[in-house]
């Protein structure tokens, strides 16, 4: 963490590459959204009478406004999601590249650029992450039809314990099997390898190695989620105080909250990149020529 904060380049990079693909799709999808809202404005989908008091009820609106809202959502998602996809492979294919050439600079002169190599694995990360989301959807879903039933009383203790629990467990499964795509790019550039040959020998580091990996990918996953419940505290924090201060001022404070979140989230992602690079020329540089 210390070698990383003493070269705020390497964060700026970070940023910079993620924020060049995050802007402009939420500038799209704040777009596509007004669009949809022009079409179906919030008054005539019945959100404009919600009720905060009877969640109850307020959970019948939200489905009934959401059917009406469904065919315009999907028509969208269905390019949206694709073109986002084809953008983030390339964009973070071509930046973590350039992440980790400027990163290995001092050690590794003759570190390669191969931004197509980067972004076949940074396309199976997605791949992976996409059938994480999947299974937690699904089984949500299947929560839900199980502890919510017209039939009888709902069940919201257990259908609570059920998605916490079970969004805790894709996390943890997710940090626990995706360190084989995340050490995969690294394996790629070091020891200039193909990116298929880089994915094979990325579950073959041995047993030491790996479980540093993992060790590195599961602590990663609890900052991430010490830093949303930190920004929730920041953002929380001035409520007693909005009269005094008002609405634009408690915009602002949101917003604060919200980059410092994806700061810190991108300079974690940089610690862990360097973290990844010490255990590689502890376990494997010896054995690798460059």
């Amino acid at each position: 963490m210390g070698w990383v904060f003493a070269r705020p380049s390497l964060v700026v990079m970070e940023v910079a590459w993620r924020w060049i693909f995050g802007v402009p799709l939420l500038a799209v999808c704040w777009l596509q959204a007004r669009r949809i809202l022009a079409a179906l404005p919030l008054d005539q989908a019945g959100l404009a009478t919600l009720d905060p008091q009877n969640p109850w009820v307020a959970a019948v609106q939200l489905s009934d406004a959401w059917l009406q809202y469904e065919p315009h959502v999907t028509a969208v998602l269905r390019w949206l999601l694709p073109a986002a996809a084809l953008a983030w492979v390339v964009v973070s294919g071509v930046g973590r590249n350039l992440v980790l050439r400027r990163m290995q600079r001092e050690t590794v002169p003759a570190l390669r650029f191969r931004p197509l190599a980067m972004i076949a694995l940074q396309a199976a990360w997605l791949v992976l992450l996409a059938l994480a989301a999947w299974g937690w959807f699904s089984s949500l879903g299947w929560v839900a039809a199980t502890h919510i039933t017209p039939a009888g009383e709902p069940d919201l203790v257990g259908y609570a314990m059920w998605a916490i629990f079970l969004s805790l467990a894709f996390f943890t499964a997710f940090a626990l099997v995706s360190w084989a795509l995340s050490i995969a790019p690294l394996l790629m550039l070091l020891e200039g390898r193909s990116a298929l040959s880089a994915l094979g020998q990325s579950l073959r580091l041995g047993r030491t190695f790996t479980s540093k990996l993992v060790e590195i990918n599961l602590v990663m996953g609890i900052v991430k989620l010490a830093l949303v419940v930190l920004a929730m505290v920041l953002s929380a924090a001035p409520l007693p105080f909005s009269d005094q201060l008002g609405p634009d001022a408690m915009h602002g404070i949101y917003a604060v909250a919200t980059v410092f979140y994806f700061v810190a989230n991108d300079y974690f992602h940089v610690v862990r990149l360097k973290g990844f690079v010490e255990f590689w020329k502890m376990f494997r540089c010896g054995a690798v020529a460059l």
